[in-house]
């Protein structure tokens, strides 16, 4: 059966040549977020005026990451042959995805605690209070989370019809469909197998879309920050810069301690491993969204020789249930908020916001503004912060997803590896020598 993913170059090989600088796409990425930096400080008008670059090429990625995801998902599982192994490899997803993210939300609630940023935001002895329009905001987002219900977030999981799924672009919905269409094939034997052919032929067609796509990366990321930075200025970090600082070097700290731990026991480093991802992380950084960069993980681990199976599960189950960053976030956010109300927060009620923040995080896929309304159903949790006060974080939320979607991104990259490690399906052996290899021919054109 032919095979769409391209073959890792052997360690004997010669090296291919390397492209000229300016041709490199973390290189561009990078360059382009640095104009895009200039160009909305200096001129923010021009800047707001660049929303479409960014908005329009997030939008042709997102409506290619459906069919990746389906042709991922199906022919992996289809072919498999043993479903047990499905279900073995679920179950310990699922497990590996609510230990991290618990001890994610663990060091949020102690950094936050330790740093306290929010002390001092309100005067002692004082009540908190905003603008009115800045009041409406933080209401509207305690609305939206009254609808972030546990059976809702199930039915939402049923697309209204098949190509509903495609449609809306939920990957839950899209999971949902490529799970049966796989058993069904499955099902059928050798009946199925020139169905998966065409699967596989159709994947290797959306692939080749996406790497056309990507091209313009740098042009999405400009328009992106220059958007960003013009519409909200680098002063708006001036106030909350102590929380920003705090949550960049949490999440700093989660990846190199906590996931470079698990990747130590899986046999590699988890600097190669950033090394190896890092046009993904400039493309996640250029865009402040990790969706955009799902297709490139697929790739790429499928290249350490993860198994496809794994790989068509684990990704996109991830980027509904392992949100690292989000956890860290919410944790610390919420805590923040507490602090800067002059909300007493006890030891008992910190840990009932995290038992809600490990669900309500779950529900963030596929809502709209889902930072703010996961965060906002979060703080039901603990009595007497205003929910206005999420107007605070406003300013400096575009500014913040960033990280949040880069501590995401590597936490489901480094997830994808220790399930194929744990199926044993890849040696550390061949790990670190598959990290060490440069790209190959067809992927360096």
């Amino acid at each position: 059966m032919p095979h769409f993913a391209r073959p890792v170059t052997p360690v004997n090989s010669s090296a291919p040549a390397r492209k000229p600088w300016y041709r490199v796409l973390y290189l561009q990425v990078l360059i382009a977020v640095a104009l895009g930096i200039v160009v909305g400080r200096e001129f923010p008008e021009f800047g707001k005026s660049l929303r479409p670059l960014g908005d329009g090429f997030i939008k042709l990625v997102k409506m290619m990451i459906a069919p990746i995801i389906f042709c991922t998902v199906v022919h992996g599982i289809a072919s498999m042959g043993d479903l047990k192994k499905l279900g073995r490899i679920g179950i310990k997803s699922l497990l590996y995805f609510e230990i991290v993210s618990t001890i994610a939300l663990l060091i949020g609630l102690v950094v936050v605690n330790v740093l306290q940023p929010g002390v001092g935001i309100t005067p002692a002895g004082e009540t908190f209070h905003v603008a009115a329009k800045d009041a409406d905001t933080g209401h509207g987002f305690g609305e939206k989370a009254h609808s972030l219900s546990t059976a809702d977030f199930l039915l939402n999981i049923i697309p209204n019809t098949f190509l509903g799924a495609f449609v809306s672009g939920d990957l839950l919905q899209v999971l949902l469909i490529a799970v049966l269409v796989a058993f069904a094939i499955a099902f059928m034997g050798e009946r199925g197998k020139p169905l998966l052919h065409v699967i596989e032929y159709g994947s290797q067609v959306f692939f080749g879309v996406m790497h056309i796509l990507v091209k313009a990366a740098p042009i999405g990321a400009f328009g992106a920050m220059g958007f960003t930075v013009g519409s909200y200025g680098l002063g708006a970090l001036n106030r909350l810069l102590a929380l920003m600082a705090g949550f960049y070097l949490t999440a700093g700290l989660f990846v190199v301690v906590v996931l470079g731990g698990i990747a130590l026991w899986c046999g590699f480093s988890i600097f190669r491993f950033l090394a190896f991802i890092k046009d993904e992380l400039f493309l996640v950084l250029g865009t402040s969204s990790s969706e955009t960069a799902l297709p490139g993980l697929i790739e790429k681990m499928q290249r350490l020789g993860c198994a496809k199976s794994t790989v068509g599960l684990v990704v996109p189950t991830g980027y509904s249930f392992n949100l690292d960053g989000t956890n860290i976030y919410m944790a610390m956010a919420a805590v923040f908020l507490a602090q800067a109300t002059n909300t007493p927060l006890g030891l008992g009620a910190q840990i009932s916001l995290l038992v809600i923040a490990m669900i309500t995080s779950k529900g963030s896929s596929g809502v709209t503004g889902a930072g703010f309304v996961t965060l906002a159903a979060t703080l039901q949790a603990v009595p007497g912060i205003p929910v206005e006060s999420l107007a605070l974080l406003v300013g400096i939320d575009r500014f913040m997803s960033e990280c949040r979607a880069l501590t995401n991104f590597i936490g489901n990259g480094v997830a994808t590896v220790a399930i194929s490690r744990w199926e044993k399906e890849v040696t550390p052996e061949t790990l670190r020598a598959n990290l060490r290899q440069p790209l190959a021919p067809a992927e360096v054109e």
